[in-house]
């Protein structure tokens, strides 16, 4: 098993991360708890060690599902969650205000039933609250014991360069990591946020690396969502946020991309979501892929994705045709805690 340090740190993760969207307990979930807790089991089993979820997956039986999950584990796990978005209607019911900040914390280790967490992630951004304050409030959590390391997720360049100097002003704990959405169909971090992060010491971890299926062969242009699909979900929720990621993966430049993976899988004989995965875990600045299966077989064949090799050749042939998403791709999907 291959581990690599989290960004400018000492704490070694696993290539892969297990994301927990989708483990809940109410009949829309993907992911009931005994799958879950078979999925968690069998990823541990294969060596890897990241586990990541956030006080909003599915109302915080996520963090619920995985904290029972992990509780005869817990020293084998770098146990990540996120806290910011909104979980209530007042005002002071999100962001990265210390007020929130606290609450949201203290909320997570009792759903997870833990008294610390390996790596605490801002959910997003709060152009509201001064970095100052913010991270301020975060080195308090480190100093306490509740927390080890601290991330971010979501963050522009420019916010992750505020957050690092406000650190630093203060003689606090710096961000040792990024969390992004990056795959074929969306690389505007390239550019300009993977350079931040090489500079100031983070590492990436990437989810929605299959475009949220539409890599792995889910989607066809011009068709709806198939019902159960992740999309089909997103749709039917009443943000309008939500409706826009959707409209975003599902653009006609993406669907020529995924033609092409297709094309690459059928060539090599194997299947589009491995040819993803594949072209992913390859990246040099990806530190760990966030993957997000719903049952254990996906959790095999997804593991046994990053560990396939593609030719030369094939990954200059797919950086090319995913060439357009540098400036531009699938928007984060700002669904998951829109309120």
């Amino acid at each position: 098993m291959r581990y690599l340090t989290l960004g400018r740190s000492g704490l070694r993760v696993s290539r892969a991360c297990l994301g927990t969207m989708n483990f809940g307990t109410d009949p829309q979930a993907p992911t009931p708890e005994p799958e879950a807790r078979r999925i968690v089991d069998a990823f541990l089993d294969a060596g890897h060690n990241l586990v990541d979820t956030a006080d909003t997956y599915r109302g915080g039986t996520s963090e619920e599902i995985v904290g029972r999950a992990i509780a005869h584990r817990r020293s084998e796990v770098v146990l990540a969650t996120k806290g910011a978005a909104p979980q209530g209607p007042g005002p002071n019911d999100r962001g990265l205000s210390r007020a929130h900040l606290t609450r949201a914390l203290h909320a997570s280790l009792r759903r997870l039933g833990t008294d610390y967490i390996d790596l605490y992630q801002c959910h997003l951004p709060d152009a509201d609250t001064p970095p100052d304050e913010t991270m301020a409030t975060l080195d308090g959590f480190v100093r306490s014991g509740k927390v080890l390391y601290l991330g971010c997720s979501n963050f522009t360049a420019a916010a992750i360069v505020e957050a690092q100097w406000a650190a630093s002003r203060l003689g606090g704990t710096p961000f040792v990591s990024l969390q992004a959405g990056y795959s074929l169909i969306a690389r505007a971090i390239e550019p300009e946020i993977m350079p931040t992060c090489r500079r100031l010491g983070l590492g990436v971890l990437a989810y929605s690396p299959l475009g949220g299926g539409l890599l792995a062969g889910r989607y066809r242009r011009g068709a709806a969502p198939p019902p159960g699909t992740r999309l089909a979900e997103w749709w039917a929720m009443p943000s309008p946020l939500a409706r826009s990621y959707v409209e975003g993966i599902l653009a006609a430049p993406h669907f020529d991309i995924a033609d092409e993976v297709e094309a690459v899988a059928a060539e090599l004989g194997t299947e589009p979501a491995t040819v993803a995965l594949a072209w992913l875990g390859a990246r040099p600045d990806v530190t760990s892929v966030v993957l997000g299966p719903r049952t254990a077989d996906q959790l095999t064949a997804n593991l046994a994705a990053l560990t396939y090799e593609l030719p030369p050749s094939t990954t200059a042939r797919l950086d090319e045709a995913s060439r357009s998403t540098l400036t531009h791709g699938s928007p984060p999907p700002a669904a998951r805690w829109a309120s």
